[in-house]
C-alpha cells in the first residue's frame, strides 16, 4: 500500500469535500501510484474487490484513522471493470498537475474528477463485448407518451423515439438490453424498475425532472449539434423524445466531464418502420439469448453470427432483433447475399479484407472522447489501408445495396499520411514519456532530440577523457533521478580523485563527485528531455485532435463495412447450411416447402433431421390446429415456421427448399411459461397475460404461435379458455391472424369442423406393438394419443411408476373420465351448434383385473339413477307413469 503523505488532513478535506458532490458514487482519488477510496466507499471496494481494508494515518491523533482501500494506477481499468459490472458509479478524482511542482511549492496537488464510469458509459475495449452494442437509455414519460432516447458512448450511435404502448416500449428496452437507465425522479413505474433490474440486470439513475424538461432539453440538443432546430433529425414535433434525448446528452457530457462530440447525429425512428418483436418472442424463439443460461450457446445468433469484424457482429445482432418490413429494403439486402453467394472467391477474398480490419467504430469514439494512445491510431491507420482492397472486391459488384455501400468507403489517404507522418511507428503504450513522434515531423522536437544526443555523447566523450586525465580506469559517468549525472569513483582509487571534483554523496564501495561541466551539461540535456516530452504530448494531442475531425466520415464507412460484412455472413451461411433465398412480398400467405429448424439441424440425432411444409393464409388455412405425441417435434415445427419468417425479413437466405413469405408485421409467441415470483405470478397468470397480449395486438398481417394454451389451470378451464382463444383468432372482423396452435386438447380439432379457415394437422407417429416410433412429419389430420405414458417411460420414470400410470389410464378411459361426457350416466350433454361435441375416449384394451377399479377412480351413482333402475316399466300403467316422471321431476330440482 502506498505511504501516508505529509498532507494527510488536507487529503480527507477535499475528499470530503468532492465527495459531496458526487454521493451516489465510489469516489477513487489519485494519490501517487494508486487511486485510493476512504471511509464507507473504502469498506465497500474492498468488500467487492477482495482487496486489502487498511486505515490511513493522520494529524488528528484524537479520532480513529479512516478506512482506507487503494488500487494499483496500472491496474485501474479492471478493477473499474468489476466496480461498474456490479452496479456502481465509479467517479476519479484525478491529480491535474506535476506533483513534482506541489511538492516544490509545499502544497496540495491539485484535483479535479475528469469522468464519472457508469455501466452505460464504458468504452474500454478490454471490458467491452467486442460483438455487442453497450447501450443506455433515457426515459420520460409525458401523460400518455413515453420518450425513448438511446445511445452508445462506444459507438456513437444515438437514437429517439415515442410511442404509447407500454407493452411495446418494454420491447424496445428488452431489445435494446441496457446496461443502464435513466429517468426523471419523479418517475414511477416499480414493475418495470424490478424488471429492469432483474431481467436486463440494468443499473438506474436519476436526474431532477428539470433536466427532462422540453425546453430545457431541446437547448441541450441545439447546443450539442450547433443547429437552429431539430428538423433535420426529424424529432422536433416529438416534444417527450426531445425531452429524452436532452437529458441524455446532459448525462453524458456530465459523466464525461467534456462534450461527447463524437455523437453527430440524431437518428429519429419509428416503430413502424420494423417487425415489432416482444420480449416474450425474443426470449421464446432463443434468437440472442438461451432461455437456459442466458448465453448465446443453442440461439438462432450463435448459427448465423460468421461475422469477421466487431463492427459486423454488433450490426447482426441488430438486424436479427429488427427484421425490416421494407419490401424494397428486404430485396436489396436479399440481391446482394445472393450475389455474395453465387461468387464463391468474391465472398472469401472479401472476407478475410474485413477479417483483418480493427474495430475502427469504437476506436474513432476513443479518439474524439482523448482515450487512445499511438497504438491504437495506428490501429485506424492500419484498417484504412485494407479499404483500397475491399472497393476492388465491391467495385464490379451489380446489387444496389453493394454498389451503395462500396460508394460510402473511403481510404482516407489524407488521414492516413498524417499518421504515418507523425506517429513512431512502434510507440509506447504510454503518451507523456516520449518516443511517440517520428524524427521529421516538428523541426523543434528533431532539435532537442538532437541536443539531448549531442549531450549524452559529450557526457560518454567525458567518461573516457576523465578517466585519461586521473588515471582511475574504474572511473564511471552514472545518472539517476535524485542526483542527475555524477561521476563514480571506487574507495581504493579515491587518493586518485582531481582536486576540482566536488564530493556530492559516499556509498559503501565508491563515493560519488560532480563538476560545473558536467552540471551545466546535465541542465541542457535534462531541459531538453523535459521539453521534449511535453512538446511529444502536445503534437501527439494535435495530431488526436485533427484525426477526430474525421470522426462523422469514419463513422459512415464504419457503418458501410458493418453492412458488407453482415450481407456477406449471409452468403457464407447460407452456402454453409445449404439456404436457400426467400421470396418476400406483401402477400396474405406463408408457404414453406421442407423447412427446417435452423439451430436444431445443427445438433447430431442418429435419426437426422425431417424437413416439413408450411401453408398459411388468411383464406382456408388460417389456423392450424397441431397435434400429436410429446417429444414428437410440435414446438420445434412451430418455431421453425416463425424463424424462417423472420430470417426472411432480416434479408437472410432460409433453411428451406423453397419459400414464399408474406411480410409479417408481428411474431407473437406463447410456449411453456415458468412462475415470475419476482412479479407474484403464477405460471397460469403468466399464461394468461402473455394470451392476452396477443388477443389484444395481433392483426391480420401477424403470424401467431401458440404452443400450448390452458394448461395451466383444470382440463375443464383450459380446454374452454383454448377453444374459445381459438374462435377469436378466427374471427376475421376481429383478427384473423394466421396461426399456428399446437395443443394436447383433442377436443379442439372439431374447430375445422365448423370453420373452413381452420385446418387440423398432427405430427406422425408408428406404432409396433408397445414400441411408438416419432416420424417427425407433419400430415393432414389430428390426431387421439398423446403418448404421454411413452414419453415418460423414455425419460427414466422408474417401471413400477409406469406400469401403474398405464393401469389408471386404462381405468379412466374404461369409464370415460374424460370432459366429453357426464361422468354419472356416460351420456353425452346437450351441446351448443359451435361448442366441442362430447367424444368419448377409445378405450386401448378391456380391463383383465376388476380390482382396479377403486372408489377414487368409479363414479358414484346418482340416486334418482338407482331409482329409474328398480322401476319395472311392464307393470306401470300411464297415469302411474305420468305420477312417477312428476315425481322424479320434483326430486332432480330438489337435487
Amino acid at each position: 500500500m502506498p505511504r501516508s503523505k505529509p498532507s494527510d488532513l488536507s487529503m480527507m478535506e477535499l475528499y470530503k469535500h468532492v465527495k459531496k458532490q458526487h454521493e451516489d458514487a465510489i469516489l477513487l482519488c489519485r494519490v501517487g501510484d494508486f487511486y485510493e477510496a476512504f471511509f464507507e466507499d473504502a469498506e465497500l471496494i474492498a468488500r467487492l474487490l477482495e482487496i486489502a481494508l487498511t486505515a490511513r494515518s493522520h494529524k488528528n491523533q484524537k479520532s480513529p484513522p479512516p478506512p482506507m482501500a487503494g488500487i494499483p494506477h496500472h491496474a485501474l481499468d479492471s478493477y473499474l471493470y468489476k466496480l461498474v459490472k456490479a452496479g456502481h458509479k465509479v467517479a476519479i478524482l484525478e491529480q491535474t498537475e506535476d506533483a513534482k511542482l506541489a511538492r516544490d511549492e509545499n502544497r496540495l496537488v491539485k484535483r479535479d474528477v475528469v469522468r464519472i464510469v457508469t455501466p452505460g458509459t464504458v468504452t474500454d475495449p478490454k471490458v467491452l463485448e467486442h460483438k455487442v452494442n453497450n447501450y443506455i437509455v433515457s426515459i420520460y414519460l409525458n401523460k400518455d407518451t413515453y420518450g425513448v432516447a438511446v445511445a452508445d458512448l462506444s459507438t456513437g450511435e444515438f437514437l429517439v423515439t415515442e410511442l404509447t404502448d407500454p407493452s411495446r416500449l418494454w420491447a424496445e428496452i428488452h431489445r435494446f438490453s441496457p446496461k443502464e437507465c435513466l429517468f426523471a425522479d419523479t418517475f414511477e413505474d416499480e414493475e418495470m424498475f424490478d424488471r429492469l433490474k432483474t431481467e436486463l440486470k440494468a443499473t438506474l439513475n436519476y436526474l431532477p425532472d428539470w433536466r427532462f424538461e422540453v425546453d430545457t432539453a431541446r437547448t441541450e440538443l441545439l447546443e450539442h449539434f450547433q443547429t437552429i432546430s431539430l428538423d433535420g433529425f426529424g424529432c422536433e414535433h416529438l416534444p417527450t423524445a426531445i425531452s429524452a434525448a436532452g437529458a441524455l446528452i446532459y448525462y453524458l457530457n456530465e459523466t464525461q466531464k467534456q462534450e461527447v462530440e463524437h455523437i453527430v447525429s440524431l437518428h429519429t425512428y419509428t416503430l413502424s418502420d420494423f417487425m415489432v418483436l416482444d420480449a416474450d418472442t425474443q426470449r421464446n424463439l432463443e434468437l440472442t439469448a438461451s432461455i437456459r443460461d442466458g448465453s448465446t450457446k443453442g440461439t438462432l445468433l450463435e448459427v448465423l453470427d460468421e461475422t469477421v469484424t466487431a463492427m459486423g457482429g454488433r450490426k447482426m445482432r441488430q438486424c436479427l432483433l429488427q427484421p425490416l418490413l421494407d419490401e424494397k429494403g428486404i430485396a436489396e439486402r436479399l440481391g446482394a447475399v445472393d450475389e455474395l453467394k453465387t461468387q464463391i472467391n468474391l465472398q472469401e477474398e472479401l472476407r478475410d479484407a474485413l477479417g483483418q480490419m480493427y474495430d475502427i467504430e469504437r476506436l474513432i469514439s476513443r479518439i474524439s472522447l482523448g482515450s487512445v494512445n499511438g497504438r491504437d491510431l495506428h490501429s485506424l491507420k492500419d484498417s484504412l489501408h485494407l479499404i483500397p482492397d475491399v472497393k476492388a472486391q465491391l467495385q464490379n459488384c451489380g446489387s444496389a445495396l453493394l454498389v451503395s455501400l462500396n460508394d460510402t468507403l473511403d481510404p482516407l489517404p489524407d488521414l492516413v499520411t498524417l499518421i504515418e507522418h507523425g506517429i513512431h511507428p512502434n510507440p509506447p503504450v504510454t503518451i507523456r514519456e516520449g518516443g511517440i513522434i517520428n524524427d521529421g515531423y516538428s523541426e523543434e522536437l528533431d532539435e532537442l532530440r538532437q541536443i539531448v544526443g549531442q549531450g549524452k555523447d559529450w557526457i560518454a566523450a567525458m567518461q573516457e577523457e576523465e578517466r585519461k586525465r586521473s588515471g582511475i580506469q574504474s572511473l564511471k559517468v552514472g545518472f539517476n533521478q535524485v542526483f542527475g549525472y555524477y561521476i563514480d569513483v571506487t574507495k581504493p582509487n579515491l587518493h586518485m580523485v582531481p582536486e576540482h571534483y566536488i564530493r556530492k554523496q559516499t556509498l559503501r564501495n565508491s563515493e560519488r563527485f560532480i563538476t560545473p561541466e558536467l552540471k551545466e551539461q546535465e541542465a541542457k540535456v535534462l531541459n531538453a528531455e523535459d521539453r521534449i516530452q511535453d512538446l511529444e504530448y502536445e503534437l501527439f494531442c494535435q495530431i488526436r485532435e485533427s484525426v477526430s475531425k474525421w470522426t462523422e466520415v469514419i463513422q459512415k464507412i464504419a457503418a458501410a463495412l458493418a453492412m458488407t460484412d453482415v450481407l456477406a455472413n449471409f452468403a457464407y451461411v447460407a452456402s454453409k447450411y445449404n439456404y436457400v433465398k426467400p421470396t418476400v412480398a406483401a402477400v396474405d400467405e406463408i408457404v414453406i416447402r421442407d423447412g427446417r429448424h435452423p439451430v436444431v439441424e445443427q445438433l447430431f440425432t442418429q435419426e437426422g433431421f425431417v424437413p416439413n411444409d408450411t401453408l398459411l393464409n388468411c383464406d382456408d388455412e388460417q389456423l392450424h390446429i397441431i397435434t400429436g405425441p410429446n417429444m414428437s417435434g410440435k414446438s420445434t415445427y412451430l418455431r421453425q415456421t416463425a424463424l424462417i419468417v423472420l430470417m426472411a425479413q432480416i434479408g437472410c437466405f432460409v433453411p428451406a427448399a423453397a419459400a414464399k413469405i408474406g411480410l409479417v408485421d408481428r411474431i407473437f409467441t406463447r410456449v411453456g411459461a415458468s412462475d415470475n415470483l419476482v412479479m407474484g405470478q403464477s405460471t397460469f397468470l403468466v399464461e394468461m397475460n402473455e394470451t392476452a397480449n396477443i388477443l389484444n395486438n395481433a392483426t391480420r398481417n401477424s403470424l401467431v404461435i401458440f404452443d400450448e394454451v390452458g394448461r395451466g389451470t383444470s382440463t375443464f378451464d383450459g380446454l374452454s379458455i383454448a377453444w374459445a382463444v381459438s374462435e377469436y383468432l378466427l374471427d376475421e372482423k376481429r383478427m384473423g391472424a394466421k396461426t399456428l396452435f399446437a395443443t394436447h386438447y383433442h377436443e379442439l380439432v372439431e374447430l375445422a369442423d365448423k370453420y373452413k379457415r381452420a385446418k387440423n394437422y398432427n405430427v406422425a407417429v408408428h406404432e409396433d406393438g408397445q414400441k411408438v416410433t416419432f416420424l417427425r412429419k407433419v400430415v393432414p389430420g389430428g390426431a387421439d394419443q398423446s403418448y404421454g405414458i411413452h414419453v415418460a417411460r423414455l425419460a427414466g420414470l422408474p417401471q413400477v411408476v409406469i406400469t401403474r400410470a398405464q393401469q389408471i389410464l386404462e381405468v379412466l378411459e374404461q369409464h370415460n373420465l374424460s370432459v366429453e361426457a357426464d361422468g354419472a350416466t356416460g351420456q353425452s350433454p346437450k351441446t351448443h351448434p359451435t361448442l366441442p361435441k362430447p367424444r368419448r375416449r377409445v378405450s386401448r384394451k378391456t380391463l383383465q383385473n376388476d380390482s382396479l377399479q377403486m372408489a377414487l377412480f368409479t363414479p358414484k351413482t346418482h340416486p334418482l339413477v338407482e331409482e329409474i333402475r328398480r322401476l319395472e316399466l311392464t307393470q306401470v300403467t300411464p297415469l302411474d307413469a305420468v305420477n312417477i316422471l312428476y315425481d322424479l321431476k320434483a326430486k332432480a330440482e330438489e337435487s
